[in-house]
């Protein structure tokens, strides 16, 4: 029987959020009965704020840290217009607490959520799949700025050892991160050093803007392996030492990804079967998903593939995704 039955459309989104929520690691309390002390992460409903009760706030080691404003599905298309009212509720003072402005905000219907991080330069709004970690709510207060911040102070790039179309892909790359932009295309001639160019920017990401992790996605074995090697030989040009002795670099080649990777190198094939809980027969990995028997089994050669939350891999688990070479096959899944 439908556990949604008689359920008001309000209710039944909550009920969405919460088990969103619980899958995240939270602990969803009602407002008669909040135990802080109970877990890392705790959302709280229908807490008391002076501009009335907001829909959650998020406490994180026992301290204010965020705000849900839930919606009913069919309000789905105006989240962006909720922001403003999510925003009263994040500059609130929390019932019995003197906070300042709460810096990380949500408005959700349990199956569209957005999420702003009032912590950066120009703040705004973006779909997310899923609530992050409190874990990593965790890190990112003890850090301080946000990681949009931390890229607009990226020092000028020593062009010492670059080729001028190196110097040129890399310079826009970082004009673009600084400009707030969340995709970006590189496009550079065959023979020009595309790897080298990625290896020296990630390199970057991971010095300047403190990235956590980041993913470098290919669509077959034998590309993984090449840029396992490029980064295994890449000797930045301020420093003495390779690579693989400053960060850690890890091809996945099962469903386990190190806690201590900066790099993972992944195909299409292995990281899907990752995230749907799947084994992955090795020959899948050989060939071009797009023209491969990997893609039409899945029956999604049009469109995107869908996969469900796993607390393994959680929407937080990579900074940035640099995906080798463009391919369409990569980037018609993962768009």
């Amino acid at each position: 029987m439908p556990t949604d039955l008689n359920q008001n459309p309000e209710q039944i989104a909550r009920d969405k959020i919460d088990k969103m929520l619980l899958e995240a690691g939270w602990d969803v309390q009602s407002k008669s009965k909040v135990d802080l002390n109970s877990t890392k992460g705790v959302a709280v409903r229908e807490y008391q704020t002076d501009k009335g009760p907001a829909d959650y706030v998020l406490f994180v080691d026992r301290k204010p840290a965020g705000i849900i404003e839930a919606k009913r599905e069919d309000e789905g298309q105006r989240l962006t217009v909720v922001e403003d009212q999510s925003t009263k509720y994040a500059k609130a003072k929390l019932k019995y607490l003197n906070n300042d402005p709460l810096p990380f905000v949500y408005e959700s219907t349990g199956t569209i959520t957005r999420f702003t991080d009032y912590r950066n330069p120009k703040p705004r709004g973006r779909a997310v799949f899923w609530f992050h970690k409190p874990e990593t709510i965790s890190e990112w207060i003890k850090k301080g700025k946000s990681l949009r911040e931390r890229l607009l102070s990226m020092p000028d790039l020593n062009e010492m050892g670059l080729r001028p179309a190196q110097i040129v892909a890399i310079n826009n790359l970082e004009h673009s991160f600084k400009k707030n932009r969340p995709k970006a295309l590189i496009q550079m001639a065959t023979g020009a050093g595309k790897t080298f160019t990625a290896a020296t920017f990630v390199y970057r990401l991971l010095k300047h803007a403190d990235a956590k992790r980041i993913l470098f996605l290919v669509d077959t074995k034998n590309l993984g392996e090449q840029a396992e090697q490029e980064f295994m030989t890449f000797q930045p040009n301020d420093d003495n030492r390779k690579f693989t002795e400053l960060y850690n670099v890890q091809r996945l080649t099962s469903s386990y990804i190190a806690s201590d990777s900066q790099v993972c190198i992944s195909t299409i094939q292995r990281l899907y079967s990752i995230l749907k809980g799947e084994e992955l027969e090795e020959s899948a990995e050989q060939d071009n998903p797009n023209e491969s028997s990997w893609l039409k089994s899945k029956m999604f050669e049009k469109r995107a593939i869908p996969v469900d939350y796993t607390l393994r891999v959680p929407i937080e688990q990579f900074d940035f995704i640099v995906i080798d070479e463009a391919h369409r096959s990569i980037y018609n899944l993962w768009k």
